[in-house]
Formats: structure tokens, C-alpha cells, sequence
């Protein structure tokens, strides 16, 4: 694959990714949305065909990465640093693309939801010591990146390390029992299946960023878009899910050389 191909397959799968992921979280939280309150599950799934349909459009042009976690676990499986900053590159673009287009999609519920006294006067009315200690996320930013029920840096941290782990030896191990094959498209559903089971087990207590890209490149949109009383975007806790993830995308390569390689 040539640099072009990887960033320009990244920059749409990610893009893709973000938009549908994204996309059931606006239309779950916003008012005016036919989906509105529909649910935890509702995301959890929605979340996992977003990643089945990214990689199957991307994985022609560039092994549809779409996270820097595992770009860097395969990297440290295989090597060829070179293009992991190709891939990072094109993940963070297409996660900004992607959150862009959610917003495009849902521009008119954005402003009714934002407009709204209730939602505006809830988020007016916080304690102001509590804002000083904890600076609460604007009443949209979960659509656009994650945040933590309870704001524990350590128990946040050991969650986005513990869910990646999961998803990236999932990566990893796929086709182990083909002669080291890969398990072709079928590897897409699995891979989708997986982010589904960690949504329903493990995002919980963050909202499983497990996926530095998918984090920090809407959350960066949401502080540029013209949003009406849009709120903070949390850039206090965006640390964890960049660290979080890449710290688990390496324990998973380590695990994966000793155990299976």
C-alpha cells in the first residue's frame, strides 16, 4: 500500500466510522430526533455497524486501521514505522470529517436542542464550585466525544486501557486457527461484534473511546463548530481516552508477541 493509499483509506473509514458512530449518538440525544431516548443498546449497535461498514470501505486502500491503537499494535507486531504517522494523519482527519457531517446532518435538531430553556437553564443552573472543581462537559459534547460518569483519572484511565486490550487482541488474534490468514471479510463482522460487546460490558463508566482518533478529532470539531450554547468540551479529561487506548493498543501487542506470536 502506498502513503496515498493509506491516508486517503483512512481519512474515509474514519470519516465513516465517526459519522454513523457520531450519528446514533445525535440522534439519541438530540430533541427533534425520531431516536431520541432510544437508548443504550440503541449505541452500542450503532457504534458496531459504523465500524463494520468503515471497514469494509476502507480495508481496500489501507487494511482499515481507523485507530491509532491498533495501527500502534500492529506496528509493534510487524513493524514498518514509517507509516504510522500516514495512518494516525488520516484517522484524525477522518475523525474530524466525520463528527463535521453529523453535525451537517443534524444541524436544525442541534439548534432546537440548544435553544431549548430546559437544556440551556440545566446547564446554566450547575454549582459554580462544582464547575470550578470539575468543568462540566456542554450538553452536546457526548455526541461528539466520551466523558466519564464518575471523574476517577485512574479508574477512567484503567478502563480505556482494559477495553482496548480487548478490542486490539481480538484484531490481533483474528485468523490464528486459518494458517495465519486472516478470517477476509467475515474479519469485519467480528471485529464489529467485538466493539458491540465491549459498548454492553465496558462502556459504562467512560462511554469506551477505546480509540484515541475517535476522540480527540471530534472533540476538537466541537470546540470549533458554531454551536449556540454549546458548553465546555471537557479538554481536562481528553487526555485519557489519547493515552488510555494507546496504552492498551501496546499492552496488546506485548501480549499477543509473547503469547501467540
Amino acid at each position: 500500500m502506498s502513503s496515498s493509499d493509506i491516508f486517503i483509506g483512512e481519512t474515509i473509514g474514519t470519516a465513516i466510522l465517526i459519522l454513523l458512530g457520531g450519528g446514533v449518538c445525535a440522534a439519541v440525544t438530540l430533541k427533534a430526533s425520531k431516536a431520541r431516548n432510544a437508548g443504550w443498546l440503541a449505541i452500542a449497535f450503532g457504534w458496531g455497524f459504523a465500524v463494520l461498514t468503515a471497514v469494509y470501505t476502507s480495508a481496500p486502500l489501507s487494511g482499515a486501521h481507523l485507530n491509532p491503537a491498533v495501527t500502534l499494535a500492529l506496528t509493534i507486531k510487524d513493524g514498518g514505522w514509517n507509516n504510522l504517522p500516514v495512518y494516525w494523519g488520516g484517522q484524525l482527519l477522518g475523525a474530524m470529517i466525520g463528527a463535521t457531517l453529523v453535525w451537517v446532518v443534524y444541524y436544525g435538531q442541534f439548534r432546537v436542542h440548544l435553544t431549548d430553556p430546559e437544556i440551556v437553564g440545566a446547564a446554566d443552573d450547575a454549582p459554580k464550585a462544582v464547575e470550578a472543581e470539575e468543568p462540566a462537559a456542554g450538553p452536546v459534547l457526548g455526541i461528539f466525544s466520551t466523558g466519564p460518569e464518575i471523574r476517577n483519572a485512574v479508574q477512567n484511565l484503567a478502563t480505556e486501557i482494559i477495553g482496548t486490550i480487548v478490542l486490539v487482541l481480538a484484531v490481533l488474534t483474528q485468523g490464528l486457527n486459518d494458517k495465519g490468514n486472516g478470517l477476509g471479510p467475515l474479519g469485519a463482522l467480528i471485529t464489529a461484534l467485538v466493539v458491540v460487546s465491549i459498548g454492553l460490558s465496558l462502556g459504562g463508566p467512560t462511554g469506551y473511546a477505546i480509540n484515541p482518533a475517535r476522540d480527540l478529532g471530534p472533540r476538537i470539531v466541537h470546540a470549533l463548530l458554531p454551536l449556540p450554547n454549546k458548553g465546555r468540551s471537557d479538554w481536562s479529561y481528553a487526555w485519557v481516552p489519547v493515552v488510555g487506548p494507546l496504552i492498551g493498543g501496546a499492552i496488546a501487542a506485548g501480549l499477543y508477541n509473547v503469547a501467540f506470536a
